[in-house]
C-alpha cells in the first residue's frame, strides 16, 4: 500500500558526504511509488544551492528515486527534446516530506540523441580525497554507474519513453485538475 497520496507536495535535500546541504528544490510532486523507487514531477521550482544563489527550473521535470540502487534520475522534458541527468547518490530516505540524500558528485547525462556523457569525474576525485570517500563507496559507484549506463543505451526504465511520458501526462493531468478546481 503507498504511503502518499498522488500530488503530495515534498521537499528535496541533497547533502554531501561530509554532511552539509548541496543544494534543495522547493518543491516536488508525488506521482507514484513501486517496489524499487517513487517517481516525482516539478517545474519552475525554486533551486537553492549551499551558498544561498537561488534559482528557478526552467521546464517540467519527472524525477526517480530508487530505494536501493545507488543513483537517481531527473527526465527534463526541454524544447530541444529529453534530456537525462542522473545523480551518483545513495537511496534516498524520507524525514517528513523531504526526500534526503547524499550526492557523491559523479552524474551521467543522457541526450536526446541517444547518446551520454559521465560528468564531474574531477570534482568526485578532489571530493573523494577531501572528504574521506571509502574504497567501498567508490566500488559501488563504479558499480551503479555501469548500470545506469547500460539502461540508457538499452533505453530500460525509467529510460523507456512509455515510462516517463505516462508520468509526465499523469502530472500534467493533475496539474489541470487542480487548475480547475481553483
Amino acid at each position: 500500500m503507498k504511503k502518499y497520496k498522488l500530488m503530495d507536495k515534498f521537499n528535496i535535500h541533497c547533502y554531501k558526504h561530509d554532511g552539509k546541504i548541496h543544494r534543495t528544490w522547493d518543491e516536488a510532486f508525488f506521482l507514484d511509488e513501486t517496489d524499487d523507487y517513487l517517481v516525482f514531477a516539478n517545474n519552475e521550482t525554486m533551486v537553492t544551492e549551499r551558498d544561498g544563489r537561488a534559482r528557478i527550473t526552467k521546464e517540467p521535470a519527472i524525477m526517480f528515486f530508487y530505494k536501493k540502487n545507488w543513483f537517481n534520475v531527473i527526465v527534463q522534458f526541454k524544447e530541444r527534446g529529453i534530456y537525462f541527468y542522473c545523480n551518483l547518490a545513495t537511496p534516498f530516505i524520507i524525514d517528513n516530506h523531504t526526500i534526503k540524500y547524499i550526492d557523491y558528485d559523479l552524474d551521467l547525462r543522457g541526450f536526446p540523441d541517444g547518446g551520454y556523457k559521465i560528468l564531474d569525474r574531477l570534482e568526485y576525485k578532489y571530493h573523494k580525497k577531501q572528504m574521506g570517500y571509502s574504497n567501498e563507496i567508490d566500488v559501488i559507484l563504479k558499480y551503479e554507474m555501469g548500470i545506469l549506463i547500460k539502461k540508457l543505451k538499452n533505453k530500460e526504465n525509467p529510460f523507456d519513453d512509455v515510462i516517463y511520458k505516462h508520468y509526465y501526462n499523469l502530472y500534467q493531468s493533475e496539474l489541470k485538475k487542480i487548475s480547475n478546481q481553483n
